[in-house]
């Protein structure tokens, strides 16, 4: 049995003198305040209106809105926010809902999904590797029959006898059954395998080492398990763990993680069936891939009702880009609901919205309102995009 504590060593893809490990950016998240009590569930998992991508349509569509890569000097493998599910109430009460999302980082915009039930998503990155992370993710919805399967072949664990009975488990539950059992190295040999061959069907041009990528990234799944987190060489030690992601609530204590419920499950899987989760590479500040998202969701006749950007406008702003991304945002097509998710982190100035134990805070920003901040000069800091236009949380700490 392999030792399940030591994190495994990636393929050497090199950026300069890089390794592939020491390159994965950080938990981009784009925050959103929320505070207005419990809502209740979303309807079923119908279909959306939009028409399913064939693999070839999928695999051409990525690459045209593509640029090259980046670097970003970070492991991130899975979110650093705490606080990621508190944005939820206020969304569905402001009527975000359908359109087109678009999100970076690697799993935790898979719940805004679940709840805003988008017709079409981009996940876009400056990093190639989240690209390929989310090759992973949309071979195992495809793979899954539901999440305590879905849980079990990223993590190489067995799978539990009479499978439909869990559909009905909460994801306390599952994460009990996934800390509950051994993993196995046959069991993850063969769910890398069945995964190495639903991505190789998808169309896109990988090479050996992009295969090997995703492996490397599964394989860190499989060694750390449930206590895999956000890591950016160990400067920080509070980030949290997979297990206490997917245990968190929303700001009325609901769980609302896309693992939480079948129904939010299978609409991640409808949508990544139809190949409608589009990864892309390309800079949020950069001259072709994110006014191309626009561009192309202008052609279907869409809006963009949420953009989660976690918290890379601070990075932009230390790299004297904000205002090019600011100027793409403006380009793109929104309506008086679209909103800007977006997160801050606590260190040095505690925000007003902080929720009691949570380092990071969630913000929603109405895009009507930053565009036109934006073109009046009045965002010229970091601190002047998180410190405005929000909606008060439902508690502060």
């Amino acid at each position: 049995m392999p030792d399940l504590h030591r994190r495994p060593a990636f393929p050497d893809r090199r950026a300069g003198s890089v390794r592939f490990h020491d390159r994965l950016r950080p938990g981009l998240v784009l925050l959103a305040f929320a505070g207005l009590g419990a809502c209740a569930p979303q309807g079923t998992a119908t279909p959306a209106a939009t028409p399913g991508l064939e693999a070839a349509e999928f695999a051409a569509l990525s690459n045209r809105l593509s640029e090259p890569g980046g670097y970003f000097p970070s492991d991130n493998l899975v979110s650093n926010e705490t606080s990621y599910l508190h944005v939820l109430p206020a969304l569905r009460a402001r009527g975000v809902a359908g359109g087109a999302y678009i999100g970076v980082g690697p799993d935790q915009s898979f719940s805004y999904i679940a709840e805003i039930r988008p017709e079409i998503v981009f996940m876009i990155d400056i990093r190639r590797d989240n690209l390929l992370h989310h090759l992973l993710f949309k071979a195992l919805f495809e793979n899954a029959r539901n999440r305590i399967e879905y849980l079990c072949l990223l993590f190489g664990k067995p799978v539990p006898r009479n499978l439909q009975r869990w559909d009905d488990a909460d994801v306390e539950a599952l994460v009990a059954w996934v800390d509950s059992v051994q993993a196995s190295n046959r069991l993850f040999e063969d769910a890398a395998d069945g995964i190495a061959a639903s991505v190789r069907a998808y169309g896109l041009r990988l090479s050996d080492d992009d295969l090997a990528t995703i492996r490397g990234i599964h394989r860190a799944f499989f060694y750390d398990g449930l206590d895999i987190r956000y890591s950016n060489r160990g400067r920080f030690s509070w980030f949290p763990s997979y297990r206490q992601l997917l245990l968190e609530t929303d700001v009325a204590d609901v769980q609302r993680n896309y693992l939480a419920s079948e129904d939010r499950f299978r609409f991640l899987k409808g949508l990544e069936a139809r190949n409608l989760v589009v990864p892309v590479v390309g800079d949020l500040a950069g001259p072709h891939a994110l006014a191309a998202i626009g561009r192309e969701i202008a052609d279907r006749g869409l809006r963009v009702s949420a953009f989660y950007t976690s918290n890379v406008e601070q990075y932009l702003m230390q790299g004297y880009t904000f205002d090019a991304f600011a100027e793409t945002v403006a380009g793109l097509p929104f309506d008086e609901t679209s909103v800007i998710i977006r997160s801050y982190f606590n260190r040095g100035w505690l925000h007003p919205a902080t929720v009691y134990g949570h380092r990071s805070v969630q913000l929603i920003d109405p895009f009507e309102a930053f565009v036109a901040d934006f073109r009046r000069g009045g965002l010229r800091s970091y601190f002047d995009v998180v410190g405005r236009n929000t909606i008060p949380l439902g508690r502060t700490g």
